[in-house]
């Protein structure tokens, strides 16, 4: 395939909540980044602070755009965020639409997560119990940041509590009401492909049900099982820690893939679900791009 599949503008891969690039021996993206250069795309892993709310990460990733506008000199670049990533990139293309061809999003709470729905029930707002789990979801993003490869040194601010409030469905009801650039205007649709010339994208997957004893040995699958059970209004619907129909935004590529939350990053650990690979899914996404002209 080689050159076909160039993007006329840049990918820019925005990680999610406790994100980063590159730790000592790990990737976020898992060959995601590797695989779409070798098809000829210009790739750019950004990092943000791994635990913050919506808008202020869409800050940073303005300024990151803006710094790789300059470098590569491309006018506008693709955004392609997983899981709050989504939610930094609705917000950059909602501020500077001209800096941004298309924003796609990957397992992202467009709507809100009914886990952190559920986390906040379970710990009130300026209490001693969201003080103490904002200081270790903070410290456990602080040693993230410590160990990054990327940009060794390079310290960003954390908010814990603004982080949580941020991707509940109270949270995104405000987000959406400020930035509704995208979403469906009833629930399980599709949203305008196009706004203010920048196109919209979305998929996800779903847990499947198996009998397979292996998939014990994956730690993150086991845990998005265990997340799944504070699933109400998409139990059975939903990956672990993102709704289907909450995942929903611009022209819905399919909400349905046979991938835990992890797994759509490329995390599947050597397990096989269905004939779907997530790394054949953003091939054919790249194709896409190319195929629009972006």
């Amino acid at each position: 395939m080689g050159k076909a599949l160039e993007t006329r503008y840049p990918i820019l891969l925005v990680h999610g909540l406790l994100g980063f690039v590159r730790l000592p021996g790990h990737s976020y993206w898992n060959g995601i980044d590797v695989a779409l250069r070798r098809q000829g795309a210009a790739v750019y892993p950004v990092r943000l602070s791994g635990v913050h709310d919506n808008e202020a990460l869409g800050e940073q990733l303005l300024e990151r755009i803006a710094a790789i506008r300059a470098v590569s000199g491309a006018r506008r670049v693709n955004l392609l965020g997983h899981s709050q990533g989504g939610l930094s990139a609705r917000y950059a293309a909602a501020r500077r639409p001209d800096w941004v061809a298309s924003v796609t999003t990957v397992a992202t709470p467009n709507q809100g997560s009914e886990v952190a729905d559920r986390l906040r029930h379970r710990v009130p707002p300026s209490g001693r119990s969201e003080r103490l789990l904002a200081r270790g979801f903070e410290g456990l993003a602080r040693l993230m940041e410590r160990l990054e490869c990327a940009e060794p040194g390079v310290c960003l601010p954390l908010d814990g509590p603004a982080s949580l409030l941020a991707l509940t469905s109270e949270g995104m009801a405000g987000f959406n009401a400020r930035y509704p650039q995208g979403l469906p205007a009833r629930w399980g649709g599709e949203g305008a492909g196009e706004v203010d010339g920048v196109r919209y994208y979305s998929w996800s997957g779903t847990l499947q049900t198996r009998d397979d004893a292996g998939l014990d040995l994956d730690p993150g699958h086991v845990l998005c099982r265990q997340l799944a059970r504070c699933f109400v209004r998409e139990a059975e619907q939903n990956d672990g820690l993102v709704g289907r129909f909450s995942s929903h935004l611009g022209k819905v590529i399919r909400s349905n893939y046979p991938f835990d939350h992890l797994d759509v990053i490329n995390r599947c650990g050597g397990r096989r679900e269905g004939e779907d690979k997530p790394l054949g899914v953003y091939l054919e996404h790249l194709a896409r791009l190319a195929e629009a002209g972006l």
